[in-house]
């Protein structure tokens, strides 16, 4: 059984990211957000290399919000939006109880 506190939609987007890097350094590239949520993502294809607990600039489309790393594992980095941060996904997300499993 999924225990997810969030419903989670295993859709793929382009997305811009930028921030700054664990070197301090600023950089701003183009990656992919899937396992998308009202309040979070994972983002693949990032080569900057970057740690937990930074802030990063996630924008899809014209639509544009904060988040913050969770954790990074290989080819992935798990992000949750700030609080009061709009979702950026533009689709309409399930609620949790309309997860399979989940009842």
């Amino acid at each position: 059984m999924d225990q997810r506190k969030e419903a989670r939609l295993d859709l793929e987007f382009q997305v811009r990211v930028w921030g700054v890097d664990r070197m301090a350094q600023p950089f701003a590239e183009l990656g992919r957000a899937s396992r998308v949520s009202n309040g979070g993502a994972v983002l693949i294809g990032l080569r900057s290399k970057l740690r937990p607990g930074a802030l990063l600039d996630v924008q899809h489309g014209a639509r544009r919000a904060q988040f913050r790393i969770v954790w990074i594992a290989p080819g992935e980095t798990g992000v949750q939006a700030l609080p009061f941060e709009p979702c950026i996904w533009g689709v309409a997300m399930p609620k949790t109880s309309e997860m399979v499993g989940i009842g």
